[in-house]
């Protein structure tokens, strides 16, 4: 899977996917995930991106030209399955949009800044808009970091234990149950005694029970799905 993610400060993405489960599946030749500063692609001597929007709306707004030709250089050069725009706007992302994702080959994720960008490009260069939640980000580069994460981990080969991530939260619309490890008793507090059993039937039935009960309590949304 291949990831190119447009930016207009490209310094905010350098560590987050330079690390753990991303790196070694860059290295692992699963995955490649692609840099690009906006401000290359500008023809204004100052790498100017942005300017004032027409009307009477406060900001400033990224400008279509650069990331037209951005975009544009991109598709030159391969096909893309998606062409993503972070926005506040955007279809909420979730564990089934990651799901569907990873099985991509090509996709384009273009991080907002400043007040937004111009509509055009909305209109004529995006194909997906998507939202980590709702509230406003000071840019999408956090939100594609995000993206990419839950989505590259997924990959077969990505992660050592497959079953870590096919049992994640929200992978059956349920959250995940309590997990424990040793000591088995610390300062008088007790794993569950079903866990310590070795009855494995048991044991997916207590924590199915337990996923079941947490969702109702925190997330009773989820079970609607």
């Amino acid at each position: 899977m291949r990831i190119d993610i447009l930016s207009a400060v490209p310094e905010l993405l350098e560590s987050p996917l330079n690390h753990s489960i991303i790196k070694r599946a860059i290295n692992k030749g699963l995955a490649e995930i692609h840099i690009h500063n906006i401000r290359d692609y500008t023809l204004d001597k100052h790498k100017k991106i942005d300017d004032y929007a027409f009307g009477f709306s406060a900001g400033m707004v990224m400008q279509i030209e650069p990331i037209d030709r951005l975009i544009t250089h991109l598709k030159s050069e391969r096909e893309y399955d998606e062409v993503i725009y972070t926005s506040p706007d955007g279809e909420v992302f979730d564990q089934p949009m990651a799901n569907s994702m990873s099985l991509l080959n090509n996709v384009i994720i273009l991080c907002g800044h400043y007040k937004g960008i111009d509509h055009r490009i909305r209109e004529h260069l995006i194909t997906k808009e998507i939202s980590v939640g709702d509230f406003v980000l000071t840019g999408g580069e956090l939100a594609a970091c995000i993206m990419a994460d839950a989505v590259i981990r997924l990959i077969p080969g990505a992660m050592s234990d497959v079953e870590s991530a096919l049992s994640d939260s929200f992978q059956d619309n349920l959250l995940a149950p309590p997990i424990y490890s040793r000591p088995a008793e610390y300062k008088g507090w007790r794993v569950p005694d079903i866990l310590l059993s070795g009855n494995e039937a048991k044991v997916k039935e207590w924590e199915y029970e337990q996923a079941l009960a947490r969702t109702k309590l925190l997330r009773p949304d989820l079970l609607k799905k």
